[in-house]
């Protein structure tokens, strides 16, 4: 039985008539990548790569330090130093980062900045030398990341600088301004704490607290002891915050007088016996910390006056957004499962609190009850209808010496494994999602057979890939990371490097074990954000009948070299100078339209929005001809152990060409091979593999059932019929039927 080839599907131009219309579209991308060029070569020459000997320039010093004349090394030290005069009087000091923490960024290097501290351990200098960040070598300007790191100066080596908070942060470049911001801080009180300016910070001890000892205690003798924290703020003081913003006129005339009680607020820490036994009463304190899990503190906090530090808006499921712990690198929010309302106090001659309530620090905080801390207090004022100014105060607190006791001094936290329990909730997120992959992969033969589960699941699962991993998680890999470990390969592989970004290395990890046992398909097909983007887009335009594009497949086979040769020229180039190339790697429209959002100069945003324009009508263009990222997992996945995907051997494309009709990416040879490495595992040819109605092995199988079922039917239907003409007949012989 033969099958005539089966037509093209509605929308899908005939490949004769779309080759012009095809070759217009390639064009119209090389275009836009074109325009996109010069505004690079702008951008690019934005940042000058001066300053290679900088320590030694004291032009560069004079800014931060006036009339100084001279510089001498520092001797006994463990890193170069330079000692800065005016004539003998001593000005500061000034050291490369990259010689004291060399702490691998993004890219796997160290951002290296010139850093000069004054004697009194203070910042007076922070400029970017030299980096080799993808994110900001191309796509925001290096102006940003100098005037990232001046915002430490003037502040001590010993202050914390909260990203987002005291330094503003830099959009799409999380990772790299949370690295520049620990290089600066940790390098300057080392370089501090050697020249013995400060405590040296690796031999604090992390603190516990002592259990045996109590004192009873009023009030005023916890006060006294300093062992409350303690905040008042008056109406005046809080409507001074907001002098010269656009709220300081805002509810003018109708504000409580300013001398009147904004808030009065207490803090104490109640895991210590003297402080949680006098406040809660004997059996308080003994539930309190028999609730307690280990590694779990309880902070009381106690307030009387105008402002509520919970909010009149807060609501159950939420988070305390008024208040917040801040402590060392830690920043310590609570939510409605951390608090617990304080009924009444024990202590004798406490004021009145018209709020009392427990908060709960998680073990995960990592609290130290032995460093100091501070409450931040959010107050927010409308400054119109629909925007908001706000200010912080601070409530200072240290718990008294006499109630903690001090181990030897550790280690200070990896800047990676800090990363790592910054990112848990977006790594729980990642997993929940590779998991369900997971067992989509698994079962895919089950989902086939039902492909009105599967065609949902998986536009729901794209939808998760452009949204969550791409838009919201920043997650998408790109041939830099490619480079970037082909050269710590070859010139010293450090884990640190990659540990740095836990999402990108957990879903590395990921793409890695399905390059063996998939190929480049799981990753392009599924886990692409920018490729989930275009499919999705093609879909769109599918269901508004946008004509579809179909090159010959003679012609479409040639193309498929052109994203090889990208890699190539692209790693030749990295061998020469890596900078260079990942410059050029702007071929990739990932950062444009995935991790800075369109944020970017009108060059780069044309040439991503062709290429998502393209896809409309050619369903995912870039990735088949130029994607040098897809060509490197091509090669990888060469390597794959098994071939998951079904055919009828000695049946497909000889001669039927349903699947290869189908395939949107002409992935399917004539004459019904599959071409791995161009497969992006859509798993559309084997919902057809099942289709009893379509394939034709399978319709010839269900027609050889449905005859042998109605032969088989047609058979019991005699036998009965004879059967019933034996039953009166007397010569039947009973032994023999039986037999």
């Amino acid at each position: 039985m033969t099958h005539a080839p089966r037509p093209l599907p509605v929308g899908r131009s005939r490949p004769g008539s779309s080759t012009t219309l095809a070759l217009a579209t390639l064009a119209l991308v090389l275009l836009a990548l074109c325009l996109c060029l010069p505004a690079q070569a702008v951008e690019f020459d934005q940042y000058p790569g001066e300053l290679g000997s900088a320590k030694a320039d004291l032009s560069l010093m004079q800014g931060a330090f006036p009339g100084a004349d001279r510089t001498e090394p520092v001797p006994s030290l463990s890193w170069p130093v330079n000692a800065l005069y005016r004539g003998d009087e001593l000005l500061g000091y000034a050291f490369e980062s990259a010689e004291v923490a060399p702490i691998p960024a993004y890219s796997g290097k160290p951002v290296n900045l010139l850093i000069a501290i004054d004697p009194s351990a203070s910042l007076r200098l922070a400029k970017v030398l030299d980096h080799s960040e993808p994110i900001m070598l191309v796509g925001i300007p290096g102006e940003k990341l100098d005037t990232f790191a001046s915002q430490h100066q003037g502040a001590s080596v010993e202050t914390r600088l909260e990203v987002g908070e005291d330094v503003d942060a830099i959009s799409g470049a999380t990772v790299t301004v949370i690295v520049v911001n620990d290089t600066i801080m940790r390098s300057a009180r080392q370089v501090a704490a050697a020249l013995g300016l400060i405590a040296d910070p690796a031999a604090r001890p992390i603190a516990s607290v002592r259990t045996d000892i109590f004192a009873p205690a009023d009030w005023p003798a916890l006060h006294a002891q300093g062992a409350l924290g303690h905040l008042m703020l008056t109406q005046g003081e809080v409507d001074d915050a907001f002098i010269g913003t656009p709220a300081e006129h805002y509810l003018s005339g109708q504000r409580p007088p300013r001398g009147a009680t904004f808030i009065d607020l207490y803090l104490a820490y109640l895991n210590a016996p003297t402080i949680g036994r006098n406040l809660l009463g004997e059996r308080g304190y003994d539930s309190l910390m028999e609730s307690l899990a280990p590694g779990e503190h309880a902070i009381a906090l106690l307030a009387d006056g105008s402002f509520s530090y919970k909010g009149s808006g807060y609501v159950r499921g939420g988070i305390f957004d008024r208040i917040e712990l801040v402590q060392g690198n830690a920043s310590i929010s609570f939510h409605d499962h951390d608090q617990r309302r304080l009924a009444q106090l024990a202590i004798d001659a406490a004021p009145t609190f018209s709020e009392r309530d427990i908060f709960i620090v998680r073990e995960g905080a990592h609290f130290d009850p032995g460093e100091p801390w501070r409450l931040n207090l959010l107050v927010r004022r409308a400054s119109g209808p629909l925007t908001q100014e706000f200010t912080r105060f601070h409530l200072e607190h240290r718990l008294p010496e006499a109630f903690i006791e001090r181990p030897e001094p550790v280690d200070p936290t990896p800047l990676w494994l800090e990363m790592w329990q910054q990112k848990r909730l977006e790594l729980v997120g990642l997993g929940v999602g590779l998991l369900i992959l997971s067992l989509i992969l698994t079962f895919q033969n089950a989902l086939a057979r039902r492909p009105q589960l599967l065609r949902p699941l998986r536009k729901a699962f794209l939808l998760y890939t452009l949204v969550y991993i791409g838009w919201v998680c920043l997650a998408q890999l790109s041939v830099v990371n490619v480079l970037t470990l082909t050269h710590a390969l070859m010139h010293g592989f450090h884990w640190s490097a990659f540990l740095i970004d836990p999402l990108m290395f957990v879903l590395w990890v990921f793409v890695a074990a399905t390059l063996v046992l998939w190929g480049r398909s799981v990753f392009c097909g599924w886990l692409c954000p920018f490729g989930a983007l275009q499919d999705l887009v093609n879909q769109l335009a599918r269901h508004f009948k946008v004509p579809q594009v179909t090159l010959p497949f003679s012609v479409h086979q040639r193309l498929w070299v052109i994203k090889y040769l990208i890699l190539f020229g692209l790693v030749g180039v990295s061998f020469y100078d890596l900078a260079q190339a990942e410059r050029l790697a702007e071929v990739e429209p990932f950062k444009t339209a995935i991790t800075l959002h369109f944020l970017r100069d009108w060059g780069y945003v044309l040439y991503a929005v062709a290429l998502i324009a393209s896809s409309a009508f050619m369903h995912k263009a870039y990735c088949r001809y130029v994607c040098p990222l897809g060509a490197s997992l091509a090669i990888a996945g060469r390597i794959r152990l098994f071939d998951w995907l079904r055919r009828h051997r000695g049946q497909c494309g000889t001669p039927c060409q349903i699947c290869a009709n189908d395939c949107e990416l002409v992935a399917i040879y004539p004459d019904g091979r599959i071409e791995p490495s161009e497969c992006h595992y859509c798993l559309d040819c084997q919902i057809t593999f099942d289709d009893d109605r379509r394939c034709p092995p399978q319709v010839k199988r269900r027609k050889r059932l449905e005859r042998d079922g109605a032969t088989a039917r047609a058979s019991g239907s005699d036998a009965e019929t004879r059967g019933s003409s034996q039953d009166g007949d007397p010569r039947r012989i009973p032994c023999l039927e039986e037999n």
